[in-house]
């Protein structure tokens, strides 16, 4: 048997790999490692939380002529035309508006070779119309000599380089919490833009494009331009503020926008009025005494009711008249007293009326509220307490003596009806409170400064002492008429209650015809706002301070005064004598600032009194250890 033998299998030989194939295999490989990496660091992004994620909207739908976001609705306006000419400063109005709303400006900057190409196209064509209208016998046109002299000029600047040329697209984004709300914002910005001749739209299926416009991103989506020189186009520059200087008044401090000095006169406006809100220790005694002392710089007269002696070392210091109003004081007001003659013509029955009015609110601060007989008992009361010092509709003012509660007690324990309205009244003609009411005036006004301090009154006596002084003052000032500011600090107490209230408010409305300027300063942003006569107080007053608030009382003051989401952190982060001041419809970021000298005067730091009095009484050492010396040398 014969075998074959078995062929041996040839092996085969490894193929050779250049160096051209291998750098491709690792090219490759380098490649799916960088893909992996990729993938994994992609995957790792997507579980990042980035900027983008807290600023994205949760939803955001888009219709024809506005666009929703979250819960605010936004429309986009841009400008189609502008007039022949406008004026530096023109767009103030728009960014001053209380809302909320983005601007988009897009400058675009063009060839001056074809801009003067196209002008020199339009020159002919106009210069053609006009001498076709010469041969015709066609009366000149104006309006096309205009834009020939228009176009001459801009062609000369254009060729010296005095001007560049631009195409120029302007954007306005509102945003609303309701499309009603869009609407209205929308017709009023319109308006404004109106008032300015110049022509807006509203974007109509672009509004995602407009919104996207006005995003601080650079990216002009509505390319909607009007081509504009340098001078116009800088005419339109949104970064201004406010400017509060006149010529006449006194500086009230610096505007923090562009560092000008806030000068204002406050009886320029239509009433001379202040009310000043701020928290504790934000600077408004600081800011309201610096204005007294430079009022009186000007002339003016000043009266200040001080409910915690803080305005005592300034009156000393320009030798002013400072009464302390206490129980154990010697000064003494009167409430019964009349207003002296006036220049108006006002009957006595009048002035007699008016003032039974104002002490039955100040019958109710001392007695509570009283049924409608105990009311008309006090009513006929007071009239014959008048007519007890023969003071009636024919009688003389001029000599006339009021009467005293103790007048008034003696009316009542012969009528009526009126024993408990004499048990209540005693104790003001003979109890604990018999030193505050019940005596004739005995206090003058004849000073540039006068200040009346309460501080030594219990709270309870406080609303009614307030109340009399005011009166007080009031009568004065009617009297003569004259340039005065009345400052009523810690207006709140006055708040409380509603008599006093409304007298305020009376005050705050009359006022304006006596040449005098009401200032009201409170601390309880709260219970002055929630009042119905603090907001009348607030609506007549064209002149208000607000300084830094608290947290609690903001989104009020930011709904009464129409803030911007901007000037509220203003408010809440201000320093002392930061915040904002509003002057008729002008309204900017003030920061009061005193000299070395003034604030010497004004201080209300209990670190800088104490400095100032250790100072005082150093120096008065001195003074003796001097006078001592002298005499041992004599």
């Amino acid at each position: 048997m014969a075998f074959k033998p078995q062929r041996k299998q040839a092996k085969t030989a490894p193929k050779k790999i250049t160096a051209s194939q291998r750098k491709t295999l690792e090219e490759k490989k380098s490649l799916e490692l960088e893909k992996e990496i990729l993938e994994e660091e992609l995957i790792y992004r997507k579980g990042q939380l980035t900027l983008k994620d807290l600023i994205a909207p949760a939803a955001f739908e888009v219709e024809s002529s506005y666009i929703r976001i979250g819960s605010k609705f936004a429309r986009t306006l841009f400008v189609l035309g502008y007039p022949r000419y406008i004026y530096v400063g023109w767009f103030a109005p728009i960014i001053n508006y209380s809302a909320s709303f983005d601007i988009g400006i897009f400058f675009a900057p063009m060839q001056t070779q074809m801009v003067l190409k196209q002008l020199r196209d339009k020159v002919g064509r106009v210069e053609a119309e006009i001498s076709s209208g010469e041969e015709h016998g066609k009366p000149r046109d104006p309006a096309a000599q205009t834009a020939l002299q228009d176009m001459e000029k801009l062609r000369d600047d254009l060729t010296q380089g005095i001007e560049h040329f631009f195409s120029l697209g302007l954007y306005v984004t509102l945003y609303a919490n309701s499309v009603e709300e869009l609407d209205k914002l929308t017709e009023d910005i319109e308006a404004i833009f109106g008032t300015k001749l110049v022509y807006t739209k509203r974007v109509f299926y672009q509004a995602e494009q407009g919104f996207n416009s006005t995003l601080p991103l650079g990216q002009d989506e509505l390319e909607i331009g009007f081509n504009m020189n340098t001078s116009p186009a800088a005419a339109s520059f949104p970064f201004i503020s406010s400017d509060l200087t006149s010529e006449t008044g006194i500086l009230y401090g610096i505007n923090r926008h562009n560092n000008s000095l806030i000068l204002f006169d406050r009886f320029s406006l239509q009433n001379a009025n202040e009310v000043v809100f701020a928290t504790s220790g934000a600077g408004k005694s600081f800011a309201i005494k610096l204005e007294v002392l430079r009022s009186m710089m000007m002339g003016t007269d000043v009266i200040v009711i001080d409910p915690e002696k803080e305005y005592q070392h300034l009156c000393e210091a320009v030798g002013g008249t400072y009464i302390n109003i206490s129980l154990s004081s010697t000064s003494r007001i009167n409430p019964f007293d009349l207003p002296r003659p006036i220049g108006e013509q006002v009957s006595t029955a009048d002035i007699i009326r008016s003032a039974v009015i104002t002490l039955k609110g100040l019958m109710r601060l001392m007695l509570g509220a009283l049924t409608p007989e105990e009311d008309s008992i006090i009513d006929r009361a007071l009239l014959e307490s008048y007519a007890k010092k023969d003071i009636t509709p024919q009688t003389d003012l001029k000599t006339a003596e009021a009467p005293t509660m103790r007048d008034l007690q003696d009316v009542l324990e012969g009528m009526v009806g009126a024993t408990s309205l004499v048990e209540k009244i005693r104790k003001y003609t003979e109890g604990t409170f018999s030193g505050l009411l019940n005596h004739p005036t005995n206090v003058e006004m004849r000073n540039q400064l006068v200040v009346f301090s309460v501080r030594d009154l219990e709270d309870e006596l406080r609303p009614m002492a307030i109340y009399t002084i005011v009166n007080y003052i009031w009568n004065v000032v009617r009297s003569q008429v004259k340039k005065r500011i009345l400052v009523i600090d810690e207006a709140w107490w006055l708040m409380q209650h509603e008599d006093s209230a409304r007298f305020v408010f009376a005050l705050a409305k009359r006022c304006r015809k006596y040449y005098l300027g009401l200032t009201t300063i409170t601390q309880d942003v709260n219970d002055f706002l929630n009042s119905e006569y603090g907001k009348a107080i607030l609506t007549n007053s064209s002149i208000q301070l607000l300084l830094k608030q608290s947290p609690a009382a903001i989104d009020l003051v930011q709904k009464t005064f129409m803030l911007t989401e901007g000037e509220k952190y203003l408010l809440l982060e201000s320093a002392p004598g930061e915040g904002i001041f509003f002057a008729g419809q002008k309204h900017v970021a003030i920061k009061v600032v005193a000299s070395y000298s003034e604030d010497q005067l004004i201080t209300t730091d209990p670190r800088q009194l104490l400095e100032i009095e250790a100072a005082k009484k150093e120096f008065a050492a001195e003074q003796e250890k001097s006078s001592s010396a002298n005499d041992i040398t004599l």
